[in-house]
Formats: structure tokens, C-alpha cells, sequence
């Protein structure tokens, strides 16, 4: 990493051009980083062959102080997965469909200025990053990163038969429509998986989700445990049986984890009915799961083909986020001195991984 001669700080900015008004968006991060006394901004947009990693890795070799993105989540991932464990803090200006990595952290969905304001303060705070390894058919092996969930089954055959058009005039509505498509042909999966160093179970499934955050959009509760700096991957087992089956996992996720759990009252009705058995869910540190036969799987709401193995692990706090002065952070996970506005030195800092 290079150091620049001048003492000012500098953000860079990584952008998905598609997704955002390219014009506004540098003009707004080149005004408030004039009127913060920082440097004036690098700007780097995407493109088809680099979703952010390479655009990420440019920004870190300037030895910027701070990277802001802008995008889908998958624009996020990508830019996730360059910055990790390298103690620059990211700033997360919300974009695109489902920004779902911002909505499980509460951050402001509609001006980006405030986030700019954000990335250019001191506040900022730990979170986790999900790592998943994928075998493919042939034994070819790749590894990315996650800040919400990866899945295999179901569920990302259902993100694949999403209508991009759709996608793009409705936002994430036209997931409802992408999972009727998958639904009327949907057939369940022999899958081996294991969290930890714990049993092996053998089950016929439709999809298995690894979750580092649990809400989905319209505050859809996927997962409730769920938590962003506790250092434990939340596994959900979807195991519908028939028909009826798919009604029992769409009262757990939809009526009991988003609804219910929100009231004393329903708390106690769910108590009192017992467990579900449409849905089992696990913790641990990590958690594998194999399948007799390719199967799709996807990275926080992308498809990435199909696999026969993926092997998911958490990284705690490996994410150091830049977030509004006094953003509540209690709902993350445990607190962490970073939290204070202490900022690690630059040769503190590591290398982003080479995943």
C-alpha cells in the first residue's frame, strides 16, 4: 500500500454505474469530502468484468482512508470481499433493489449524502463476513465472500428465474414472481450437511440458507436469531413436506418470526404450539453442506451457478463499517472499542484477502 504525500485523508469511491446517477453521486461525495478538508476524491466504477474486487484492490493500494460503495448487493459483496480484514473502514450508500445488507443495519435508504457525511466522520463499527467455498461438478473449487446469506436449493433457483425486467421496474417484489416460477416445479434435494464439528444429518431438502443477517425486505424476519457481530453463522433447513408443507414455511417465516415475535402475547403462542417442521434452524462457527447432484446456489441475492458442495464460515468483525454519529449499533452484536471512533494505524492494517 502506498502513502500519499499529503497528511489529508481521502475516500474513494466504488460505484456501480447502472445503479446509480453517476453525476449527482460524484459531485455530492466531491462537496462534502472539499468541505470535510479531505482530499479531493478517486472515483472508481465498476464494469462487467469487475463487479468492485479489482476496483476495491486499485482503491486500497492508493492508501485511502475510507471506501464508500454505492450499488446492488452485489456490488456490495464484491467490494465486501476486497476490503475485509484490511481495517479500512466502508461506508454503504444504499442502491439498487434490495440493499438488503443495509436494511438488517438500519442505515438510511434515502439520501446518500448522509452516508457520504458518514464515511467521512469517525463513528464506525465491527461487523462479520460470511466466506463461502463452492465445489462445482467437476472439482473446480472457488471461494467469495457474503454480508447476508448464500443458499443452496431453492431459493436460488428462484432468484435465477427472476425476470430482470421485472427486477428493475418493480424492485424486489418480482422475487414473489421469480419463486411462483420455481414453486410449480420445485422437487427437494438429498443433502449431507454438518455444523461445526457436530453430527452429519442425511435429509431430502428444498433449500439450505447460511445467513450472517436474518430480515429480508418489508421486515420479513428469514431468520430472528440472527445476528451481524455475534461470530456464528445462523443455518435455516427448509424442509417443507407437500403442499401443506410450504404453508407451514411461510407462516414461520412470514406470521411467527416477523409477526408473533414481536408481542408477548405471541411469544407465548408460540411456546405453546411447539416447534415447526417445515424450518429447523442451527448456529455455528461454520457449516458445510453437500448434495448427491449439482444444485443452484447464490450469494446474497446473485446467482453463481451450480455446486455439489459448499462450505460456509464466519469472520468476526473482518468488516469495519463507517456509520452516521450515534447509529445504534446494539442490535449488531457485541460492542467493540472500533465502535468509539478509534481507528486502527495504517500499518495495523491488513492485506484484503486474496479469496
Amino acid at each position: 500500500m502506498t502513502t500519499r504525500p499529503s497528511a489529508r485523508r481521502q475516500a474513494a469511491l466504488v460505484y456501480n454505474p447502472i445503479k446509480v446517477n453517476e453525476k449527482q453521486l460524484r459531485a455530492t461525495v466531491r462537496a462534502l469530502s472539499r468541505d470535510a478538508g479531505w482530499e479531493h476524491p478517486a472515483f472508481y466504477p465498476t464494469t462487467i468484468e469487475d463487479a468492485g474486487q479489482g476496483a476495491t484492490a486499485d482503491a486500497l493500494a492508493r492508501g485511502v482512508d475510507v471506501v464508500l460503495v454505492a450499488g446492488g448487493d452485489g456490488t456490495v459483496r464484491a467490494v465486501s470481499e476486497a476490503i475485509a480484514g484490511t481495517g479500512v473502514p466502508l461506508a454503504i450508500l444504499p442502491s439498487g433493489t434490495g440493499n438488503l445488507l443495509a436494511r438488517n443495519l438500519g442505515l438510511p435508504l434515502g439520501d446518500p449524502a448522509e452516508m457520504v457525511r458518514a464515511a467521512l466522520g469517525d463513528f464506525r463499527h465491527p461487523i462479520d463476513i460470511g466466506w463461502a467455498g463452492v465445489t462445482r461438478a467437476d472439482g473446480t473449487k472457488e471461494r467469495h465472500a457474503f454480508v447476508v446469506l448464500a443458499g443452496i436449493g431453492l431459493d436460488a433457483d428462484m432468484i435465477a428465474n427472476t425476470r430482470p425486467d421485472l427486477k428493475k421496474s418493480v424492485g424486489w417484489i418480482a422475487y414473489v414472481d421469480g419463486a411462483a416460477r420455481s414453486l410449480v416445479t420445485a422437487e427437494p434435494f438429498r443433502s449431507v450437511f454438518q455444523i461445526d464439528e457436530g453430527r452429519l444429518h442425511t435429509t431430502k431438502v428444498q433449500s439450505i440458507l447460511f445467513a450472517n443477517c436474518g430480515t429480508l425486505p418489508a421486515g420479513i424476519s428469514l431468520i430472528p436469531e440472527a445476528s451481524i457481530s455475534d461470530g456464528v453463522l445462523d443455518v435455516a433447513v427448509i424442509q417443507p413436506s407437500g403442499a401443506f408443507g410450504w404453508l407451514g414455511v411461510w407462516r414461520k417465516i412470514w406470521w411467527d418470526n416477523s409477526v408473533l415475535l414481536r408481542f408477548r402475547a405471541g411469544r407465548r403462542v408460540l411456546e405453546r404450539r411447539g416447534k415447526d417442521a417445515s424450518v429447523h434452524y442451527f448456529q455455528g462457527r461454520a457449516a458445510e453442506a453437500a448434495a448427491t447432484k449439482p444444485v443452484p446456489i447464490e450469494l446474497d441475492g446473485d446467482e453463481f451457478g451450480e455446486a455439489v458442495r459448499i462450505t460456509c464460515s464466519v469472520d468476526p468483525g473482518a468488516l469495519l463499517l463507517a456509520l452516521p454519529a450515534g447509529h445504534p449499533v446494539a442490535g449488531f452484536g457485541p460492542a467493540s472499542p472500533l465502535s468509539l471512533g478509534r481507528r486502527p494505524s495504517r500499518r495495523a492494517r491488513r492485506r484484503p484477502s486474496s479469496a
